[in-house]
C-alpha cells in the first residue's frame, strides 16, 4: 500500500524519482524518500508528510548527478511516522538502499537472527538490506544476496534495491504488484520500476509486469528472471492506452470532483466493449454451474448490486461474496463453478487470495478492472477493462460507475436482449452528461453546507440501490471522516432507527422501481422521529425536506444515484478541511491482507 518507484537512464535521476512519487502520493503518502548513487555512495533525503507539500529545491540532492536512483511513498504499516521510519532503508555500511512494499511476517524472527546489525527504525522493512548486507559478507553477488534473501522472507512484498558493489538495480515481487516501465532513446534505453503505471507516464507507456516470485535486472537492459529456478524468462512489452493527461488535475482542484465530473464520459467508454466477446461470456455465466461475484469494499458494494441485477434482468442466482471471506466458501467449488471479480486497481490482495482458492478448485475467472496487465487481469481466464483511465483519488467514483455499467450490461447479454441493455446504458450515460452542470454541483454544495457540522448522517436503499445505500456511507465517511451508516430501507424499524434524533441527516435513494413505495414510507417513519430527508430521486416527494433530482433510467439506478452522494461527500471534506484525495489512514491500492 506504498508507492515504489526506481529509475535507471541518461537523466538525472532524482528530478525524475520525485516528481514520480507526487504521482504515486495516492498509494502512500505519511512520508517519503529518496536514495541515489553516485561517485560518493548511497545519498539519501527522506521527509515526513506528503511529498506534494515540497519543491524540488528543498532538497539537498538537487544537484546531484546520479542516474540511477529509488524512491518510495510510505502509508505506515509497522512503525509510526517519522523520518527514521520512512524509505528508503540501509544497511550498517550504508553500502545497499531498499524500498519495500508489503508486510514481512516474519520480521521479528529475523531480528532476532540478525541481533548483531543496528536497526534504526521500527519497521519490517529493515530486515531486508541487513539481511543483504550478511549474504554478501559470506561472498554471494548482490543479485544472489537479494535472491537467497526473498527466501528467508515470508509475507508478501514488492522490493527495490541498489548496492554500491553493483552498476544495477534489482527488484523482487512476491504479491505486491511491480511494472517495468521502458523509454527508447535512439539505442538507449531507460528504465523506471513502479508499484503503478501513473508514476512514470509523463515518460514512456510501454510496460513489462513482475509476475509472483519473480527478479527483474536493470542495468542497459531489463532481464527478467524465476527466483526459484534462476531461468531467464522472456516478457512481452505492452502498451498502456492511457494518456498521460487523464492522470493530471488539470483545472480542477482536487483529483476527486476531477473524476467525479469525468463520468460524463467513462460510463459511455465502459460500455464500449467487443459484443461478441460479451456474448461468449454471457453464455458461459448461463452455463455455469454456480457463479460467484467478489470484490472489496468499493467494488463489493458494485457486486452486491449486480447480484439484484442478474436476479432482475437475467432471472440468474449470482452469489456475492466480500473477498476476505471468499475462502471460507471453497467447498462450494468445482471445476463447472464461474468467479466474477471487480477491482479498480487489479492488485487487490484480498481478491488475489479469492482467486488462488478459487484456481485449485479449477473455477473459472472473469474479472472486471481498470489496469491492463495487473495482477488480477494476468490470472483471469477472460477480461473486461472498464476503461475509467487514471484514478488517483483514492474514493474510487468513476470506476464505481464504470463498473456497475459493465456488470449491467453482461446481464442484458445473459437475458438475451445485449441491444436493449446497451441502449439503457447510452440514454444513461447521456443523462448523466446533462445531470453533471454547474447548477446541480452548485445544490449539492448548498446541501453539504446544510449538514457539514453533523455527526451522522443515514442512508437507506432497497432492492437494488441498498447496495448504494452501502457505498453512500462509504463515500461520506472515508473523504469527510462524518460517521455515515447504510441500511436496507426495511431494517431501520429493526434497531437503527433509535438513532435517529431532530434534524439527523437520512438520505434516501429512491428509483421509479417496485419498492419505491416502500423507501418512501422507510423515509416517513424516518421523518416522524424528526429526521431531515434528503431525497435522491427522480421526482419529488412531500416526505423529502431536500431534493435531488436523478434521471429515471430503471435498473441502472444505481449509476445515477450515487454520483450525487459522492459529489456531496466531496464538499462535505472540503468544507470540514478535510482532503478528499488523501483520507487518512486510507490507500488507493489495499495491496496488503
Amino acid at each position: 500500500m506504498c508507492g515504489i518507484t526506481g529509475y535507471i537512464g541518461d537523466e538525472k535521476a532524482f528530478p525524475v524519482i520525485f516528481d514520480s512519487l507526487k504521482k504515486l502520493e495516492y498509494r502512500g503518502y505519511d512520508s517519503w524518500g529518496i536514495a541515489v548513487k553516485d561517485c560518493n555512495g548511497l545519498q539519501i533525503h527522506k521527509q515526513t508528510g506528503k511529498i506534494s507539500r515540497y519543491n524540488f529545491d528543498d532538497s539537498k540532492l538537487k544537484q546531484s548527478e546520479s542516474c540511477s536512483g529509488i524512491g518510495h511513498s510510505r502509508w505506515a504499516t509497522h512503525g509510526k511516522v517519522c523520518e527514521t521510519n520512512a524509505h528508503p532503508h540501509m544497511d550498517c555500511d550504508g553500502k545497499i538502499a531498499v524500498v519495500h512494499n508489503g508486510i514481512i511476517e516474519n520480521f521479528q524472527e529475523l531480528k532476532k537472527e540478525l541481533a548483531h546489525h543496528n536497526f534504526i527504525s521500527e519497521t519490517d522493512s529493515e530486515i531486508i538490506p541487513h539481511l543483504i548486507e550478511d549474504l554478501m559478507k559470506s561472498g554471494l553477488s548482490f543479485e544472489d544476496a537479494l535472491k537467497q534473501a526473498t527466501k528467508k522472507i515470508k509475507g508478501r512484498y514488492a522490493i527495490v534495491a541498489l548496492s554500491t558493489d553493483s552498476d544495477k538495480m534489482i527488484a523482487v515481487r512476491n504479491g505486491s504488484p511491480l511494472i517495468v516501465g521502458v523509454k527508447k532513446n535512439g539505442d538507449k534505453k531507460s528504465f523506471f520500476v513502479s508499484s503503478d503505471i501513473p508514476a512514470f507516464l509523463d515518460h514512456t507507456r510501454n510496460v513489462m509486469y513482475l509476475d509472483d516470485n519473480e527478479m527483474v535486472i536493470v542495468g542497459d537492459d531489463a532481464t527478467f528472471y524465476n527466483i526459484d529456478s534462476g531461468d531467464e524468462i522472456f516478457k512481452r512489452l505492452i502498451t498502456i492506452d492511457w494518456d498521460a493527461s487523464q492522470a493530471h488535475k488539470g483545472e480542477y482542484t482536487h483529483y476527486m470532483l476531477k473524476e467525479i465530473m469525468e463520468q460524463k464520459e467513462t460510463i459511455r467508454r465502459a460500455i464500449n466493449q467487443d459484443e461478441d466477446k460479451i456474448k461468449d461470456i454471457a453464455e458461459e455465466i448461463n452455463n455455469a454451474y454456480g457463479t460467484f461475484l467478489t470484490a472489496c469494499g468499493t467494488a463489493g458494494k458494485v457486486c452486491l448490486a449486480g447480484e439484484y441485477i442478474f436476479s432482475k434482468i437475467a432471472g440468474k442466482h449470482i452469489n456475492y461474496v466480500v473477498s476476505s471471506e471468499f475462502p471460507n466458501y471453497k467447498h462450494f467449488l468445482t471445476d463447472k463453478t464461474l468467479m466474477l471479480t471487480v477491482s479498480q486497481s487489479g492488485e487487490t490482495a484480498d481478491v488475489l487470495e479469492a482467486i488462488k482458492v478459487a484456481k485449485e478448485r479449477n473455477v473459472k475467472i472473469i474479472s472486471l478492472v481498470n489496469v491492463m496487465g495487473s495482477s488480477i487481469y494476468r490470472q483471469s481466464d477472460h477480461n473486461f477493462l472498464v476503461n475509467a483511465g487514471p484514478e488517483k483519488a483514492v474514493a474510487s467514483t468513476k470506476s464505481t460507475t464504470s463498473q456497475l455499467a459493465l456488470i449491467t450490461m453482461l446481464a442484458y447479454a445473459c437475458a438475451g436482449k445485449l441491444v436493449e441493455g446497451k441502449r439503457l446504458l447510452v440514454e444513461t450515460a447521456s443523462k448523466v452528461n446533462d445531470m453533471l452542470n454547474p447548477r446541480y454541483e452548485d445544490r449539492i454544495k448548498k446541501l453539504a453546507e446544510n449538514i457539514c457540522d453533523q455527526d451522522h448522517i443515514y442512508i437507506i436503499g432497497r432492492g437494488v440501490n441498498y447496495s448504494m445505500a452501502l457505498e453512500s456511507a462509504i463515500k461520506i465517511m472515508e473523504v469527510s471522516y462524518i460517521h455515515a451508516h447504510g441500511f436496507a430501507g426495511g431494517e431501520m424499524k429493526h434497531g437503527p432507527i433509535a438513532l435517529i434524533d431532530k434534524g439527523t441527516p437520512c438520505i434516501a435513494l429512491v428509483a421509479n422501481d417496485e419498492v419505491k413505495a416502500d423507501v418512501i414510507s422507510n423515509a416517513m417513519e424516518i421523518k416522524s422521529r424528526g429526521g431531515y430527508i434528503i431525497g435522491v430521486a427522480p421526482e419529488n416527494n412531500p416526505v423529502f425536506d431536500y431534493w435531488i433530482r436523478v434521471p429515471d433510467v430503471g435498473i441502472a439506478s444505481p449509476i445515477v444515484n450515487i454520483i450525487p452522494v459522492q459529489m456531496l461527500a466531496y464538499y462535505l471534506a472540503v468544507l470540514r478541511g478535510c482532503d478528499p484525495d488523501y483520507p487518512r489512514n486510507l490507500a488507493k491500492a489495499v495491496t496488503v491482507l
